[in-house]
């Protein structure tokens, strides 16, 4: 009788509790890697974020850097694209600071107006809430905002509160998006080098995929953001609703939330046409809020971002809640690049991109460009 035709001996456990249990203790595994990455990753998150920050400046100056360079040096291109990048950004900080400063207590009064009504009609309207109701209503959403309010300060306070800390992640960020325009895939490639070889591809690939989803999706917020800001902003001046710039900077910073951060923008200027305007023009602001967010998810994401972020709108909102749990806004913003790519990295590593084939059938060779 061969091995084969011998009968099994069971030790009674079912297979399907066996390959269950040993697909537990393998997730629990890499949890556990990824929970030591993490820590290791927060011990010097100051020079982390200065990196990473580095990463997004440089994906959004290498397109501009490029079509410099084909009539300039590539330092020379650098600098320039970087002059023309940073003039941008602070432009943009100057609108909405000066709309800030210069309609900011008349947006304050009108949106404190309008919470007054909202106030009024949930006692008097179909709800009518009592008194008492109504008041722990509000006290848990200002308790709430407080809460996200100081744990946003103390992140802040935490990560600036060293002068030493501060210089070392100014020094990586400057030197970082220095030499991410300069030599992007010599950096890269010596890092792949440095892994056996029989890996070194399939990281490679992962890797270009991943900045690909990252260096998308940072050019395609910007993008998408300003066309957000300008279309509520056409949107409040033919409601005649007040306050339009200072209400369209807010959506333009909103939008760099995804998916919820623009709607939630435009709910204050609902709140403001509610005061000023009366509840009609607000619900067309409600209206316009569902117009501009169709438009942004259906045709501008799609169109501006194609294959950088390809994930569903409720794992969008996912990413970020986690996100804004682990780093508070900063985890937010950050949260839906890095998502994207470890979803593309997933489907490379799965056999289910259908641009990259898995595994690789060729070794890894360094690029030739600098």
């Amino acid at each position: 009788m061969t091995t084969r035709d011998q009968p099994q001996i069971s030790d009674g456990v079912p297979d399907t509790l066996k390959k269950a249990s040993g697909f537990t203790w393998r997730i629990l595994v890499l949890l556990a890697g990824f929970g030591v990455f993490v820590l290791a990753l927060n011990a010097i998150f100051p020079v982390v974020f200065a990196l990473f920050f580095a990463m997004l400046v440089a994906a959004w100056t290498q397109p501009v850097m490029n079509l410099f360079h084909r009539l300039l040096p590539k330092v020379l291109s650098m600098l320039l694209a970087l002059l023309l990048i940073g003039s941008f950004i602070l432009g943009i900080l100057f609108i909405v600071i000066r709309s800030s400063v210069d309609e900011g207590p008349k947006l304050l009064e009108s949106l404190t107006a309008g919470l007054n009504e909202i106030e009024k009609w949930l006692q008097n309207g179909p709800l009518n809430l009592s008194d008492e109701s109504l008041s722990n209503l509000l006290s848990q959403a200002q308790s709430w905002g407080e809460t996200a309010a100081k744990g946003i300060a103390v992140g802040l306070l935490d990560s600036l509160s060293s002068i030493g800390t501060l210089v070392i992640a100014g020094s990586v960020f400057l030197f970082g998006v220095i030499f991410f325009l300069l030599t992007p895939n010599r950096i890269w490639d010596w890092f792949v080098s440095w892994l056996p070889k029989e890996v070194a591809e399939s990281v490679n690939v992962s890797g270009r995929i991943a900045w690909g989803s990252i260096s998308g999706y940072t050019r395609g917020i910007v993008v998408i953001a300003f066309a957000d800001a300008v279309l509520v902003f056409i949107g409040l001046l033919i409601l005649q609703v007040p306050l339009a710039p200072a209400l369209a900077a807010v959506v333009f910073l909103g939008a760099f939330i995804p998916v919820i951060g623009a709607p939630i923008a435009t709910f204050f200027a609902a709140v403001v046409a509610l005061a000023e305007r009366g509840p009609l023009i607000a619900l067309l602001v409600v209206i316009l809020t569902v117009i501009v967010g169709s438009f942004d998810g259906d045709v501008l994401q799609p169109l501006v971002m194609g294959k950088a972020v390809n994930l569903h709108p409720l794992a969008i909102i996912l990413a970020i809640a986690a996100g804004s749990i682990a780093l508070g806004i900063v985890g937010a913003l950050i949260a839906v690049p890095i998502a994207g790519a470890v979803y593309g990295v997933a489907k490379y590593l799965t056999g289910r991109d259908p641009e990259h084939s898995y595994p690789p059938t060729h070794p890894f060779i360094p690029s030739q460009s600098p």
